[in-house]
């Protein structure tokens, strides 16, 4: 974990294991980074990225105002879910979508949570493929040119199953929500 937290420190897009399939990540609040991650993927300027933190209190941070019902909603959820609040802040503009929102999961998965938390930040995750194409459930799924282009790859040892990306869905101001992925 030390030589992972290094490489976020230095603005370098690792590659890791998050609470749900293999992603693309780096120090949110780095542009640059995300530019890389941008080109690496070949992904569009106006798609958004997920953040990931790993304490609920680190939505204060990220996110202008949390609407009363994201609190049960990510404290409670079983199952990994990413949800898009309104506003975000504190982050550069190429972190969020176009309209100023941002999208956050509280990650579950122990390591990634410890991982995250040494950062002291939130990183950026985002699945670990050439945009448009299928998202790699197993590390094995994961094409030569992202592994050999990313700068660190996190050594993972557990067990690895497939895995699905995160349910997501988004809040308005006013608790509204609407399911965009489940």
């Amino acid at each position: 974990m030390e030589k992972t937290l290094i490489a976020l420190k230095k603005g370098e897009i690792i590659l890791h294991k998050t609470d749900t399939i293999w992603g693309l990540a780096c120090d949110a609040t780095n542009e640059n980074a995300l530019n890389n991650i941008k080109k690496l993927k070949g992904r569009p300027d106006d798609k958004a990225f997920i953040l990931l933190i790993s304490d609920i209190s680190q939505l204060s941070i990220y996110v202008e105002k949390v609407p009363d019902i994201a609190w049960d909603l990510v404290e409670f959820a079983e199952k990994p879910l990413t949800v898009v609040y309104p506003k975000g802040k504190n982050l550069p503009a190429s972190a969020m979508a176009a309209d100023g929102s941002i999208a956050i999961r509280l990650v579950k998965d122990e390591n990634c949570r410890q991982l995250i938390h040494k950062f002291g930040k939130a990183i950026v995750s985002t699945s670990a493929n050439i945009s448009g194409e299928k998202s790699p459930q197993k590390f094995e799924d994961i094409s030569e040119n992202i592994k050999s282009a990313v700068d660190f790859i996190e050594n993972f040892t557990g067990k690895e199953t497939a895995s699905t990306p995160s349910t997501i869905v988004k809040l308005g101001l006013g608790g509204e929500f609407t399911f965009i992925r489940k």
